[in-house]
């Protein structure tokens, strides 16, 4: 069954996680038409934690995460919560120059004890529904910062640091 080993990535809090078999979770909850939201997250987090790694101390996070994937699910219109944590998106298949360029991402954000998510997106399809001809590309909290080059360090630096402070 393919939606039981996929892992789905969702935010919790202020972190995204990954959590295998959420699709499958969602449709079997959908099918048991639970009468409360607090009965859906009963069931998912009882469901997911065989599965998942889901600290005690984080419980209420994940519960309020995973109902907004079952209304999401369920095409409920959901409130878009605003993250607080810094996206960084490198795109590119995975050529030298991408491949340095994520590397450039990380010695700055740890120089410069920047938290948040860095992905390289190497999935062709993808980097194209960004409208990408050239890579490497450099994506900050979803806005295109750079393409078909590699930016100097220095202005790396000053797009993470803003970004990071408009995030707090």
């Amino acid at each position: 069954m393919a939606g039981q080993d996929e892992v789905v990535k969702i935010r919790v809090g202020d972190f995204t996680v990954g959590i295998v078999g959420l699709t499958t979770a969602l449709e079997e909850a959908i099918q048991k038409n639970f009468a409360s939201d607090p009965a859906v997250v009963e069931y998912l987090l009882k469901h997911l934690k065989s599965r998942n790694y889901i600290p005690p101390s984080a419980e209420h996070d994940y519960g309020l995460a995973l109902l907004r994937e079952y209304k999401r699910y369920k095409g409920e219109t959901v409130e878009i919560e605003q993250s607080h944590e810094l996206e960084v998106k490198v795109l590119g298949p995975g050529c030298p120059n991408c491949e340095k360029l994520e590397q450039m991402v990380y010695k700055v954000m740890a120089a410069d004890n920047i938290v948040g998510s860095v992905e390289h997106v190497r999935d062709l399809n993808e980097i194209a529904a960004y409208g990408m001809v050239a890579t490497p590309a450099l994506v900050i909290n979803g806005e295109v910062k750079c393409v078909g080059r590699l930016p100097r360090e220095s202005q790396l630096r000053a797009w993470l640091e803003e970004a990071a402070e408009k995030n707090q």
